[in-house]
């Protein structure tokens, strides 16, 4: 028995991290008593243990929730979570295109911060019916007026009846789930049509295979039925279909407006393309829907085993990866420092960070990842073609290029006043250009035009240290700009280290050369012949630093006597060391691979 289209609602919950989106999802799902006071536990929908710990939602998840409204009418609530950081906007975006309707969290003490603006644009830009709703209102600094003026003057939208809610204490969930039922418009559809079903998302299951997530727009999908991917031109048999509400339910069918999930045979995520449609085989829709844009990795690094023996093991486990993150890719690679690897392809830092952390708990892997770097295009000159530089240490020969572009980002920032002034000067010293600056309250809104290159570094880190954690940053990719960028290569005992290559802008190579060999002359242990370690562009040594060679007495057993004797000694000693350097393997150990990402710290 498939719900009437009036009597569902699709929503989601948009947010800037950390203002109580997962939590207030709690109190729905406690409120319309999908589980029990015993199967409840907090964060019940960040599932993963990285998630739990970090307090933050990485996956998008669904629900469906019943709900017995004050009016006596039964309703059908289809509720996900999305992240809020800015590197997995791409799940935000998927999980809008599902819903016609965003519930807008924003925290009464902290107010509406950068990622707010960056998701609500999303939904609006989806046509979504949203309703504001200030969380944490039991916290003494909350101040919900000066957060609704704050909502009207920055978003834009209404706020006068905002529900002033606390996902911590249950305070206004009644008032919230009433305002879903009334406010939010319910789906449209036709059940007559062909089927057409939007892919939102595809996962693996060990038990099941490709669990794949849809929202049936038209017709009805049953089990047993023949359906098609459109865009894959694949056909697969329907074995199961279901909801989740948390627990995974099976159903007969799903109607349209309806979300839940199928498995049909599928044996690879790569074969379910989020943004697909699915439908009926014999009978199949006119034209697919508008699906999604491919998401696009901005940041790339190297990830290499420690221990060359666990490479198998690492295929292995970024395989497994793979197939529940459509957006992260890779392609194996060689190093002469590090042996074989692979380049992997993410959508910001926190997402590379993410990725190497499961790696090393969920598969028990030693990691060692080179210097992250942008996609640069590059313009030969013989023939004026283009091509994608993802690794610098693959740049063909300066006499071949013609230009090198780099990609440029819209940085958002939210800063209190008193730290405006630093930063400023941090986007002033990252390259950046200024496009606006205007008041939030006490707040500066400040946006900039800034190669992503000086970004992904340690861009981040730094803007919370001089603000004390208070200003928030959100980006996007805007376009690419020729600029003057050179390779600086890192020499170590004359050997080039490939893993810590990188492209720099001409003005910071030295001083980005200097702190790098600074750096590695404290990290690299000293052995027993003298190691230069040198910053290189092109032919030309832009700094240099030595590691001092650990130095036996060899003339510790001669007392007295002829110094003709100890001279033999030490040019014995001497020559051996010249030998030794020729022929020496230096050490580089992890720590400063990892200290090269930390450079601008200092």
């Amino acid at each position: 028995m498939t719900t009437p289209l009036d009597k569902i609602r699709n929503f989601s919950i948009v947010a800037h991290i950390d203002h109580g989106k997962s939590t207030l999802s709690d109190r729905l799902i406690q409120e319309t008593g999908a589980l029990t006071a015993r199967e409840m536990s907090e964060q019940v929908l960040d599932n993963m243990e990285i998630e739990r710990e970090r307090g933050i939602t990485i996956k998008a998840q669904t629900v469906r929730l019943t709900y017995k409204a004050d009016d006596g009418e039964t309703y059908v609530l289809n509720l996900m979570d999305t992240p809020g950081h800015v590197d997995f906007a791409y799940e935000v975006s998927r999980s809008l295109a599902a819903c016609e309707g965003s519930i807008l969290v924003v925290d009464a003490s902290q107010g509406v911060e950068a990622q707010t603006l960056a998701n609500v644009y999303q939904a609006i830009d989806n046509n979504h019916e949203i309703v504001p709703v200030l969380n944490k209102i039991d916290l003494p600094a909350a101040e919900p007026d000066r957060v609704r003026a704050q909502i009207e003057d920055v978003i834009g939208l209404d706020a006068s009846d905002a529900i002033l809610t606390s996902a911590k204490t249950g305070a206004g969930i009644h008032e919230l789930l009433e305002a879903i039922v009334t406010r939010l418009p319910p789906p449209k559809g036709d059940r007559e049509a062909p089927l057409k079903a939007l892919l939102v998302d595809a996962w693996y299951d060990p038990y099941l295979g490709v669990v794949v997530l849809v929202r049936v727009i038209d017709g009805v999908l049953k089990s047993g039925q023949r359906v098609k991917m459109m865009q894959q031109g694949s056909t697969h048999l329907v074995d199961r279909i279901g909801v989740f509400n948390p627990k995974r339910t099976e159903v007969e069918s799903l109607g349209p407006g309806e979300i839940g999930f199928i498995t049909a045979q599928i044996k690879e995520v790569a074969h379910a393309a989020v943004g697909d449609t699915i439908t009926d085989e014999r009978r199949p829709a006119d034209a697919p829907l508008p699906g999604f844009r491919d998401v696009q990795p901005v940041v790339f690094c190297g990830l290499f085993p420690v221990d060359a023996a666990d490479f198998e093991d690492l295929r292995a486990a970024i395989g497994r990866l793979r197939l529940n993150d459509a957006s992260f890719s890779y392609e194996m690679e060689t190093s002469a420092a590090l042996g074989f690897g692979f380049r992997c392809g993410f959508l910001g830092l926190l997402h590379l960070e993410i990725i190497q952390e499961r790696l090393s708990r969920e598969f028990d892997l030693d990691l060692i990842a080179t210097a992250p770097s942008v996609v640069y295009k590059i313009k030969l000159a013989h023939d004026g073609g283009e091509i994608e530089l993802h690794n610098p240490a693959d740049l063909p020969d300066p006499v071949k290029i013609e230009s090198i572009s780099e990609p440029w980002i819209k940085a958002t920032i939210l800063t209190p006043d008193e730290y405006l002034g630093s930063v400023i000067k941090l986007c002033q010293d990252r390259r950046g250009s200024q496009r606006e600056l205007s008041y939030v309250g006490s707040r500066a809104l400040v946006v900039y035009d800034l190669p992503l290159n000086e970004v992904v570094f340690d861009f981040y880190d730094r803007l919370k240290s001089i603000s004390k954690g208070y200003a928030s940053f959100d980006y996007q990719i805007e376009d690419y700009r020729v600029g003057d960028l050179v390779k600086m290569s890192i020499l170590v005992n004359g050997e080039p280290v490939d893993a810590l290559s990188m492209l720099v802008h001409r003005d910071r190579a030295e001083a980005r050369g200097r702190g790098m060999v600074e750096k590695m002359k404290d990290l690299i242990n000293p052995h027993m012949f003298q190691i230069p370690i040198q910053a290189a562009i092109g032919g030309r040594i832009i700094a240099r630093e030595t590691v001092r060679a650990l130095r036996k007495d060899v003339t510790a057993k001669c007392y007295g006597g002829d110094a003709s004797r100890k001279r033999k000694l030490l040019d014995k000693q001497k020559a051996g060391k010249k030998r030794m350097r020729q022929f020496g393997k230096v050490e580089i150990p992890q720590e400063a691979f990892i200290a090269a990402l930390k450079m601008d710290a200092d």
